[in-house]
């Protein structure tokens, strides 16, 4: 008789296979995606579990091919902004004030002004301000100035004049609305101690609208004038 340490277990270990172990079929059709296919193949215009797999799992739309950007005629750019404070009997009111300069790049350019309680409806006022008083530039071929010429606007006095190689030399305002008139080439020398942006724009543009007129002047005394007969 052996003793209870010496016994022998003969009976072979039961091999414990897990559930999680057995790895599913990949294609298997089980009813409930039978039931979901045909669901879908009665409803007009719907797409099968398949159908959505061979195409990436993406369904097809409107959103699905990219769409052209159109790009807008005239580019604007704000130059100041300021908060209004307003003092009544309920209390403090705030509202914004922006100045946008507008301008195509091809000779126009304006500057608008507007005002609103929230920051996006005054910058879309400032604009449509700006293209309703568009000023045109006569621009040569190398688009710069024919000639100098000077404004005056409030306490803001500016002078503008051609630089042939320079680029565009000028500073605060009258640079944005230089560069978005297209003008290549010019100078432009603030004369007074004014740091008021929205003054030296509305000085510069009334200085390239004084051009205009300046030139059209011009041509007209050296035009040839005919003899009355």
């Amino acid at each position: 008789m052996q003793d209870k340490d010496t016994q022998v277990n003969t009976q072979a270990p039961v091999p414990v296979v897990s559930a999680t172990a057995v790895p599913a079929a990949a294609n298997k059709v089980t009813p409930g995606r039978k039931m979901r296919d045909s669901a879908r193949a009665s409803t007009p215009g719907a797409r099968s579990s398949s159908d959505t797999r061979g195409r990436g799992g993406r369904t097809g739309g409107r959103g699905s091919e990219p769409r052209e950007r159109v790009k807008p005629e005239f580019d604007a750019k704000m130059i100041d902004i300021r908060r209004v404070t307003r003092v009544s009997s309920g209390g403090r009111r705030y509202s914004f004030s922006v100045a946008v300069v507008a301008g195509d790049r091809k000779g126009r350019v304006g500057v608008g002004l507007g005002k609103a309680g929230d920051t996006s409806l005054a910058i879309e006022k400032a604009t449509r301000e700006a293209k309703k008083h568009l000023v045109k530039v006569p621009l040569s071929a190398q688009m710069t100035i024919p000639h100098a010429t000077s404004a005056k606007f409030g306490s803001a006095r500016i002078m503008v004049f051609p630089a042939r190689g320079s680029g565009i030399v000028a500073g605060s305002s009258a640079r944005t609305v230089i560069e978005l008139a297209g003008i290549k080439d010019v100078c432009a020398k603030i004369m007074s101690g004014s740091k008021n942006k929205v003054n030296i724009a509305r000085a510069i543009i009334l200085a390239l609208d004084n051009l205009s007129r300046i030139n059209r002047r011009t041509l007209q005394n050296k035009a040839p004038k005919v003899a009355a007969k």
